[in-house]
């Protein structure tokens, strides 16, 4: 059986699974409303519209 000689620092044990670790793109959908890209259920920064209703009312003005 095999048996290691000695402690695995945790350094040199988390860095073997690094090499295969990428950060994905966060999803990004279109807005219905304002046409700009938002999170997938979530209300819309620029235009404060969630499910086609107006959630937060905003102070710039919606280019339609």
């Amino acid at each position: 059986m095999a048996v290691p000689k000695g402690k695995v620092s945790k350094a040199r044990r988390n860095s073997r699974n690094s090499a295969n670790f990428k950060a994905n793109a966060p999803t990004l959908v279109e807005c219905p409303q304002c046409h700009e890209l938002k999170a997938p259920h979530a209300v819309c920064k620029k235009c404060g519209v969630y499910k086609n209703q107006t959630v937060i009312k905003t102070d710039k003005k919606e280019n339609k």
